[in-house]
């Protein structure tokens, strides 16, 4: 399923209103030109790498931001009855994925009713990723018993929930293969909170490594993302030290469930920041009643992080949707809110609300795995699963030419040397490429009639020119001219076409 987006307005950022914050912000909504993009994939939908854009018929025509939702599997639920919070990963060496997912059972008192839940980290693994085992560890207890694939909960054995296995530099993994942050609660001062903790396996985890991150009662997936320009942690969590902190009416204690934002420089020292919030619901989500925020998992790639947003319609739905920053401070929605997983058909497994994190490469594809339940927020009968859908390579959003054409004109580029490589949808339409300097004055051999037309739909079009070569280019500082018909670009990258 696709969404359009007409463009009529050029893309903002504003700086937020703290002060070291708000200078990273302004510096990284724009680049220093030349831009010196390296082999990054730069993706053209948010303005970053694109100086204008425009329909040749400029009055009738657009060029349009489209959504590309990812298609859910014919499969799911790939684990049924069983889940919540879910994270994937993939062995780089073999192959297999594994994966961890919170899951909780009902506490009951004396008179058999429900008073709480008790929350814990499952582990399953697979060699295609469809197709689940759910080995049967005998670690620790579960239900009475420890036949389960239970491999975590919490450095007091009472409570663990929304784990985030968190990709880091190799320096600051302390030789753990796999590291996890959590959250846990009821273990007194100075030890509930967010933690973190170690393993070799993924599934013995190491609990002399657990540390505290900070002692904050966010109880929702914090994901934790290593900023690389910045060189710090970042955590999308809730800010729940001063939102929902003591009794009272909402006039006094406030809504927590917004997206806050909070740094850390060590993953084995306490952070010393506060939690910020970043994103409230607005006046679009508040038409269909989605007045909270679940939470966000958020992911960097490609110097963007990108976020599944989890909308909340009190007391129901959730769905997931996708927001984009350049600097981790100010995200981006599209203007009509698609949905990155939306809701399953009523009666289906996944019918009542829908948690997506984010992907997980496989081959020429992106897998996000999400979890799904039967039934809404505000009841304790639903059943819960852990599902996946599947998109193209970096396909979540594209500029698309109408249907008399249009040009995508990139800031001024150094070129880097290597081929030009697209990311773009042809069939049925038309792409070419002409190459200019920084005032747009076309350079010699490399015009829309000495390019070789692109018809066709690749992840990886070498564009070419009859008589010249952009290799030629190396160090020179130029402009790329797209013109697209009826076509939709995703990225643009220097190197070579199966380097990616």
């Amino acid at each position: 399923m696709s969404y359009r987006i007409i463009l009529t307005m050029g893309f903002s950022f504003i700086a937020a209103l703290i002060l070291p914050n708000a200078v990273w912000a302004q510096s990284r909504s724009l680049p220093t030109e030349p831009v010196e993009i390296g082999t990054t994939p730069q993706f053209v939908f948010d303005g970053y790498i694109v100086d204008n854009h425009y329909a040749l018929k400029y009055k009738q025509q657009a060029m349009e931001r489209v959504f590309h939702a990812p298609k859910k599997h014919a499969k799911n639920p790939l684990i049924a009855e069983e889940g919540g919070y879910v994270t994937v990963r993939r062995d780089a060496e073999t192959g297999r994925f594994l994966m961890w997912y919170q899951t909780h059972t009902p506490r009951l008192n004396a008179e058999g009713k429900h008073i709480g839940s008790e929350y814990a980290i499952a582990y399953a693994e697979s060699e295609d990723g469809l197709s689940w085992n759910r080995p049967k560890l005998g670690l620790l207890n579960w239900k009475g018993n420890k036949e389960n694939n239970i491999v975590w909960k919490g450095i007091t054995g009472k409570r663990a929930s929304g784990q985030c296995i968190i990709d880091v530099p190799e320096a600051d993994r302390k030789g753990y293969r796999y590291l996890m942050s959590y959250h846990t609660g009821g273990a007194g001062k100075g030890m509930s909170g967010i933690r973190v903790v170690g393993s070799q396996d993924g599934i013995y985890w190491d609990k002399s490594s657990d540390s505290l991150l900070v002692e904050l009662h966010s109880d929702t997936l914090n994901s934790i993302v290593y900023d690389p320009v910045e060189k710090q942690y970042v955590m999308y969590c809730r800010a729940k030290h001063i939102s929902r902190t003591f009794k009272g009416d909402i006039l006094d204690t406030g809504a927590s469930r917004r997206v806050a934002r909070m740094t850390g420089l060590s993953l084995w020292s306490e952070w010393t920041s506060e939690p910020q919030t970043i994103l409230v619901p607005d006046e679009l989500d508040s038409t269909k009643r989605f007045h909270f925020f679940y939470g966000m998992p958020v992911r960097y790639h490609a110097g963007i992080f990108w976020g599944s947003l989890w909308p909340f319609k009190m007391n129901t739905d959730v769905v997931t949707e996708l927001a984009f920053s350049r600097d981790g401070v100010q995200f981006e929605r599209l203007s009509s809110r698609p949905q990155l997983l939306a809701l399953g058909e009523e009666g289906s497994w996944d019918d009542g609300m829908v948690f997506g994190n984010n992907w997980v490469e496989v081959g020429d594809e992106w897998w996000f795995y999400y979890s799904g339940f039967d039934g809404p927020h505000g009841i304790t009968e639903r059943k819960p699963g852990l599902g996946v859908a599947t998109m193209k390579k970096e396909r979540l959003i594209s500029l698309r030419g109408p249907r008399n054409g249009g040009v995508v004109i990139t800031r001024k580029i150094k070129w880097p040397g290597g081929k030009l490589v697209l990311n773009a949808n042809a069939k049925g339409g038309e792409l070419k490429v002409r190459l200019s300097d920084a005032k747009r004055k076309v350079l010699d051999g490399f015009d829309y009639d000495d390019c070789v037309a692109v018809n066709s739909d690749s992840l990886n079009h070498e564009v070419v020119w009859n008589e010249n070569s952009i290799e030629s280019l190396k160090g020179q500082t130029i402009r790329l001219e797209i013109y697209l018909k009826d076509a939709d670009l995703f990225t643009f990258r220097a190197g070579d076409v199966a380097s990616n």
